[in-house]
């Protein structure tokens, strides 16, 4: 009686260039990036963005809260330490700054809310990127990148602000260029992104 003969999955004599090795390595049930090292393709480093592992983002993504809460926090300039109190024109004496207060928001108020705001849209995007992915939104997604892209420019921006020397139209500047730049750096595809950064800085892979 002739013996049934079984395909095998793995077969004892090398694949040959050109055989349907992936087709095998598909039965196995592996992962694509782990079928395309097992048979011989090199992975794709082209994934840009895209190719980041979402656990590594979430990381990022918590610490982003925890330096735009620490920087809300840590008032530029400090704060009063008694009453300071003037003596109006009728003659009686009524408070002008308080114990506890921000001298910031006191002395350069237009400042001190631009610095709030920037410390507040930074926890909050931070915390939207988070719970993005960890409800398994794609790591390519509109909601990761901007929420990345805002929440990191504004700890820029909340620096910035708090150096009272600087315009605050300026810092405003800055914060909308850098908040363009990473979101161009992540969003583009790596060759259209190395060609656009060489025409920012007039580079030419020629010279």
């Amino acid at each position: 009686m002739d013996q049934q003969q079984y395909p095998t999955m793995y077969p004892s004599a090398p694949p040959t260039p050109g055989s349907n090795m992936e087709a095998g390595l598909v039965a196995t049930g592996l992962p694509v990036r782990q079928q395309q090292q097992l048979g011989g393709a090199a992975p794709d480093s082209r994934d840009g963005w895209a190719g980041n592992d979402p656990n590594t983002l979430i990381v990022v993504a918590t610490l982003i809260t925890a330096l735009n809460f620490l920087l809300g926090l840590s008032m530029p300039g400090g704060y009063w330490q008694t009453d300071q109190t003037v003596v109006s024109d009728a003659g009686s004496v009524v408070p002008r700054y308080r114990a506890g207060d921000p001298i910031m928001r006191d002395l350069h108020r237009p400042r001190y809310w631009v610095f709030r705001g920037a410390s507040w849209v930074g926890v909050a995007s931070s915390m939207v990127m988070t719970l993005s992915l960890l409800v398994r939104m794609p790591v390519g997604s509109r909601h990761v990148l901007w929420s990345f892209a805002v929440a990191y420019s504004s700890l820029v921006l909340t620096f910035i602000v708090s150096q009272s020397r600087t315009h605050l139209s300026l810092d405003i500047i800055i914060w909308v260029a850098v908040l363009a730049l990473i979101w161009l750096v992540i969003s583009l595809h790596p060759d259209h992104r190395a060609r656009v950064i060489r025409v920012l800085f007039c580079c030419d892979r020629d010279n």
